[in-house]
């Protein structure tokens, strides 16, 4: 059996782009991955879902967007002196472009990304760009390639989700289901090193809407305004993984340290939170924290300027047992045999409305974002945001006017769906961009807005509508940050729409003094970062 070739795959990737069915989409992948020979189930995953190397891999490419459409533009194909591309050539052309260092290093990376462009006929390279770029655009996300893969190999599709919760790679999932059935999927477990994706809150915004779930006694513990790790410890080695399971341990020595010295097991999988702090003791914003979890240069010249500080809230391996199947209230107790308690994440146990809602009081004061109700008997269940954990944080919003839109792709194909939301200058009438969002519409919705959108529309291009401010709509909010990239100077962090203001025009939209004032009111609890300068 031959290699597949990557034409195979743009084809695919073609006919995918094609459909808004689901069904379709899962029967078209189904059938590819049961043609793939060895070694192609793995990389042919990771472009279906948009990405060069899988979910959990911390190789990068370091090619810029300007790069890659210079190189595809002024490419001279010459098919007639090549073999054709193989998907199994073009995982191994990524591997040598991420593993490019040092002099001339953009020159010869350059060099491998121009080399692939010319072995390209013109629908592979559409879609390699789109690869490269991150921007694939076909509709398919990790559910249906899950769903598709379970069908292949003809396997309970929570074998298959849970084997990639606890995987992080969903490439290697398909390999073992398609290779050694649901046998080899019940197999896996939580391994020391290997990155597991955490369990995520539902959000709430009333503390009373999360007693009646459970009726009984829950723990709350402080939402921290931080970022979200795994430590991962085993006889005396360190690593630590960020949210988006990539590692961040060369980022964060400090934190490092603290596994080492402060936590007592000879092996575990730790659950918890690094936040940024200030002179005062108080957290610094989350904008602050990612210049350190950024940063792999000159890091000691950040630790005291963005000094970080750990707090831990579950364990999921401990000495050897792992741990997810076990209720949270025994998780709790055995990560407090292991280390500090300093470590650990503030936390009451109550059935009671007024103590929930005194301990939210006092995590804002601390200048925490909140915090997080979790039922005493709740597993942790490995990337998914299920009704057994509730985070619950006061909210702000703002009323914006939408002045643009992009289009959808996916399931919003045909839909405009991503909006540019803006604040009003009060001196010049004019409004502002502060960001975007495709959250909190209903497909009717979505629907009705786009309609709306087009009548009153200025002007369009490829991807994007331009319209006359006119639509407004109520916009919540996680923080406002500093941001260059829009004129405003603002950036809403996690911003989504919470309802559509048919009784305000644009002139009743909120300001940008408005804006400016509660940026400024975040610090009435948080500590402000003072550097000019971060290089």
């Amino acid at each position: 059996m031959g290699q597949t070739t990557f034409l195979e795959l743009a084809r695919l990737f073609a006919a995918l782009e094609a459909t808004t069915k689901r069904n379709e989409k899962k029967a078209l992948i189904r059938s590819f991955l049961l043609q793939l020979g060895e070694g192609e189930v793995q990389p042919a995953l990771a472009f279906l879902t948009g990405r060069v190397f899988s979910e959990a891999d911390a190789r990068v490419l370091g090619v810029g967007g300007r790069t890659v459409w210079r190189l595809e533009r002024g490419v001279k194909q010459s098919l007639l002196d090549h073999k054709p591309l193989t998907i199994l050539n073009v995982s191994q052309l990524f591997n040598e472009v991420s593993q490019v260092r040092g002099k001339r290093s953009r020159r010869r990376k350059e060099d491998l990304i121009e080399r692939l462009f010319s072995q390209a006929t013109p629908i592979e390279r559409k879609y390699l760009v789109r690869l490269i770029l991150g921007e694939m655009r076909i509709g398919v996300v990790d559910g249906i390639s899950l769903e598709a893969t379970a069908d292949a190999a003809s396997v309970d599709v929570r074998l298959v989700r849970r084997a990639n919760m606890l995987m992080g790679n969903l490439g290697a999932v398909a390999e073992l289901a398609l290779t050694q059935g649901a046998a080899g999927l019940r197999r896996v477990q939580v391994t020391i090193f290997t990155p597991v994706k955490p369990m995520l809150a539902t959000m709430s915004y009333h503390i009373a809407e999360v007693f009646p779930a459970y009726g009984e006694r829950m723990g709350f513990e402080y939402k921290f305004d931080g970022a979200r790790v795994q430590i991962h410890l085993q006889e005396g080695e360190v690593k630590i993984f960020s949210r988006r399971l990539t590692d961040v341990t060369r980022s964060i020595p400090e934190i490092v340290d603290v596994a080492k010295t402060q936590i007592t097991a000879e092996a575990a999988l730790l659950d918890g939170e690094v936040i940024a702090y200030g002179v005062e003791g108080r957290p610094l914003p989350f904008q602050d924290l990612m210049r350190r979890f950024r940063r792999i240069h000159r890091v000691d010249a950040l630790t005291e300027t963005i000094p970080l500080r750990l707090y831990l809230f579950d364990v999921l391996h401990l000495n050897g047992e792992m741990l997810i199947d076990q209720p949270y209230q025994e998780r709790w107790r055995l990560l407090a045999t292991v280390c500090e308690p300093t470590l650990l994440a503030d936390r009451i146990i109550t059935d009671r409305v007024d103590e929930a809602q005194a301990f939210l009081n006092s995590a804002v004061k601390h200048g925490h974002e909140g915090i997080v109700a979790k039922a005493l008997n709740s597993r942790y269940t490995p990337g998914t945001r299920g009704k057994q954990w509730f985070k619950i944080k006061p909210v702000e919003t703002l009323d914006l006017v939408i002045t643009a839109a992009d289009w959808g792709y996916g399931r919003r194909t045909g839909w405009l769906s991503n909006y540019h939301l803006a604040a009003r200058n009060a001196e010049t009438g004019k409004y502002w961009s502060v960001g975007k969002t495709f959250k909190g519409l209903t497909d009717k919705e979505f629907q009705e807005m786009t309609r709306h959108l087009q009548q009153v529309k200025t002007r369009e291009t490829r991807h994007t509508v331009y319209v006359k401010p006119h639509i407004v709509v109520e916009v919540a909010f996680n923080e406002i940050q500093r941001s260059s990239r829009y004129p405003s100077r603002f950036a809403l962090r996690f911003a989504r729409i919470t309802r559509i203001r048919v009784d305000k025009g644009p002139e009743d939209a909120d300001t940008l003094d408005r804006l400016q004032a509660l940026y400024e009111q975040q610090f009435k609890y948080k500590s402000r970062l003072q550097l000019d300068d971060m290089k």
